[in-house]
């Protein structure tokens, strides 16, 4: 019974820092090229996170087949996911009409609302998927995270480098996505009941990780550990980096760096 509360409570600070970046996104109005420099950092931590604590132990424990296949399978999930959800941001943005913005658009009620504001929208519909995005990384790869955090409570107790390294990383992308759902104008219901239930799904995956995988072979386990990072790399390239290097420009790969060098000292340190 103690495993299985320490399973919980291992998800619960991983997942938990999701929340606590989402709130501070929402109720503290930070400069966005704060908020992508901070990206950038978790954007290295995440690197370093999967480098050291995910695919090198996967490789040792498992073998090369299940981690290679793990490691393409996440990053195929995620990419998949990533282009439906920009197709349909996309088709939204293309279904608002293209006008001057010396125009105005007739809606059915009588009101005219001007072309500068109808493109507002439009980009503002562009920015909130890129949000969404973000927030369907951190799920794809927290699911399988939050599976190894449970499977470590197994191996001797929570792993403070996995879960701090995750914790940290998490923070980012809460704080990130949610300063792009909020700039496309998400409402804070959804944006309190998408993070809530990407947190506790971690929860409740982290206590599966001990539950279902006591007897679990190696490279189930190195295959499940690598699906969340290819999940991770994939999302980090394609969104993260992207999106801090519209602000930051040269200084992205400096923060990046400074982030996966402090998963490394973490995980040498401890």
């Amino acid at each position: 019974m103690e495993g299985l509360w320490l399973a919980a409570l291992s998800g619960l600070i991983g997942g938990g820092t999701l929340l606590v970046g989402a709130a501070v996104a929402w109720y503290i109005d930070i400069p966005q090229r704060i908020v992508a420099g901070i990206m950038a950092v978790g954007a290295g931590v995440l690197i370093s996170t999967l480098a050291f604590e995910l695919v090198e132990e996967a490789a040792a424990d498992g073998g090369l087949v299940p981690t290679t296949v793990g490691f393409l399978g996440g990053a195929i999930l995620y990419i998949v996911a990533d282009q439906l959800i920009s197709r349909r941001s996309r088709q939204r943005a293309a279904g608002s009409p293209q006008l001057d913005a010396s125009s105005v658009t007739e809606y059915s009620d009588g009101d005219a609302i001007p072309a500068n504001i109808v493109a507002r929208r439009a980009g503002a519909q562009a920015v909130s998927g890129a949000g969404l995005v973000i927030a369907v990384g951190a799920l794809i790869d927290g699911i399988p995270e939050s599976i190894v955090m449970g499977l470590s409570v197994l191996q001797g107790g929570i792993s403070i480098p996995i879960v701090a390294a995750i914790a940290i990383s998490n923070f980012p992308e809460g704080l990130g996505s949610t300063a792009a759902l909020k700039r496309g104008g998400s409402s804070g219901r959804y944006v309190a009941l998408l993070w809530s239930g990407i947190a506790l799904i971690t929860v409740v995956a982290s206590v599966l990780g001990y539950v279902a995988f006591q007897s679990a072979s190696p490279n189930l386990i190195a295959l499940i550990t690598t699906i969340a990072a290819g999940g991770l790399l994939a999302m980090v390239c394609n969104t993260m980096i992207p999106e801090a290097f519209d602000e930051q420009q040269a200084l992205t790969g400096l923060w990046a760096t400074i982030g996966f060098l402090g998963a490394f000292l973490l995980h040498e340190l401890t």
